[in-house]
């Protein structure tokens, strides 16, 4: 894994900070073949920041690359994770990861790099950037959401706009309450917490 690290460089409490391996990109992509062997590399403004090499097998991959250890050190991996499939409602298979993690064997369509190895994202302990915000602040990313469906200028502080043309009035009228009610939500967080925030600046001033 060259140049990557101990995975911690990211922040490796969050999915979407983890290099990752999706089967159903490779089956797209049509390499998911016995016999068949590749090298994926991850990107980061601009920079290569990890890459692997992948050999295909029959009913599992190989994963081989270098993992670079807290002392600097190199070591280098190399270890299947079986594949499985299941058939699809219109035909052909669909293939999945079994993760390796020792005592999952979890069915998944992607592994994480959080540690050492690739594993799913419940062994790796991983949640997504939207289960860490607060709630007002989940709320204003939804509105703002709506807001651009709607093609109405952003930010919720200001007024709705009008109908998208070519929009059905049902569509549109959901949308709107739904915006709205965002809105309200995010607005009810924030001044809650400004008041804790204007609470504490209080107990301070007296204490000074």
């Amino acid at each position: 894994m060259g140049g990557y690290g101990s995975g911690k460089q990211y922040g490796a409490s969050c999915v979407e900070d983890q290099l990752s391996i999706d089967a159903r990109q490779w089956q797209r992509e049509g390499i998911l073949v016995a016999g068949t062997s590749f090298n994926a590399s991850w990107m980061r403004r601009g920079k290569e920041v990890g890459n692997i090499g992948v050999k295909v097998e029959v009913g599992q991959l190989r994963l081989s690359y270098s993992w670079k250890k807290n002392d600097g050190q190199a070591e280098s991996l190399d270890y299947p994770v079986e594949l499985q499939t299941t058939p699809c409602h219109y035909g052909g298979m669909r293939y999945w990861f079994t993760c390796p993690a020792v005592g999952c064997g979890k069915r998944v369509a992607k592994l994480y790099l959080s540690e050492k190895y690739f594993a799913c994202r419940h062994c790796n302990q991983l949640v997504y950037h939207s289960q860490r915000e607060s709630t007002y602040v989940r709320a204003i990313r939804n509105a703002e959401k709506i807001r651009v469906k709607l093609d109405w200028q952003p930010c919720i502080l200001n007024l709705p706009g009008d109908k998208p043309k070519g929009m059905h009035w049902k569509t549109y009228l959901r949308l709107m309450t739904e915006c709205r009610d965002h809105a309200n939500q995010a607005l009810l967080g924030v001044n809650a917490k400004m008041g804790v925030l204007n609470s504490r600046v209080s107990a301070l001033g007296e204490c000074l």
